[in-house]
């Protein structure tokens, strides 16, 4: 049965998280609903990335399978009819083994720290009017950078069968909007992991620990020691990356 990829972008603020759930306000819930509509059949979708209650994305990814025709406008309907805190950007056929998320080869994930108090993003960045030291900070990225056991920034009960992940790219810069943004790619990320680094190394900037102190916190291989407090709502997963064959089948949607 041919395969399809959906790539969206979505605000996560009025939703109870990515996966589908009973009884709650899920994006998965949201595109399984519209797809049932628009294709009369029910489809099972499968995401690239479960992205928690609150979390925004610039793009994400789902698949699923379908024996009918997806055109331009299968676009368009789904985009009539689904929440306006969703949009589909495109859809991809793809090759029938393709997978949405054991397919992806890394990821790139946002997080937005505004200083100053700004109603035009009030949900979609962290307000923390604290002064932190962008020099320390890159330093503790840089430790992470080297790091690949991440087991103190994963939540409790993670189902995963270990803790290791490969970053690729990592920092802590002002945007032109002079918000903090920390920007990491990864080959994968933890249940909480964003979320936990970022609070973890705010710890190093404001100097309340000292970058040995970071550096004891990873190695403990300890949750508890770790900070979990950044908000959900100044995270974003910017992009999911596949190999460039992947998606090379696109539904046009110029209507």
């Amino acid at each position: 049965m041919p395969r399809y990829f959906i790539e969206l972008t979505y605000k996560g603020t009025s939703f109870a998280g990515f996966q589908i759930q009973n009884n709650a306000l899920t994006i998965q819930g949201e595109i399984n609903r519209a797809l049932k509509t628009v294709l009369h059949e029910e489809i099972q979708t499968t995401t690239a990335s479960r992205t928690d209650a609150g979390v925004h994305a610039n793009q994400n990814y789902l698949h699923f399978d379908f024996s009918g025709t997806i055109t331009s406008k299968t676009i368009y309907n789904l985009n009539c009819i689904i929440s306006d805190d969703i949009l589909i950007q495109n859809i991809f056929l793809v090759s029938d083994l393709s997978h949405s998320r054991f397919d992806a080869i890394s990821r790139e994930y946002d997080y937005f720290i505004s200083p100053t108090r700004n109603p035009f993003v009030r949900e979609t960045s962290y307000f923390y009017p604290v002064k932190l030291d962008l020099e320390k900070l890159n330093q503790a990225a840089l430790i992470l950078k080297a790091t690949t056991d991440f087991t103190s920034f994963a939540k409790r009960h993670s189902d995963v069968n270990n803790f290791n992940c490969k970053i690729e790219k990592i920092s802590w810069a002002l945007n032109r909007d002079q918000q903090i943004v920390f920007n990491v790619v990864s080959n994968r990320f933890l249940r909480g992991m964003v979320r936990a680094l970022v609070a973890t190394q705010i710890l190093v900037g404001r100097n309340k620990i000292s970058l040995n102190d970071f550096e004891n916190i990873i190695n403990s291989k300890d949750c508890s020691n770790a900070d979990f407090s950044a908000p959900a709502k100044g995270l974003f997963l910017q992009k999911v990356n596949y190999p460039a064959s992947l998606l090379m089948e696109t539904i046009d949607h110029s209507y």
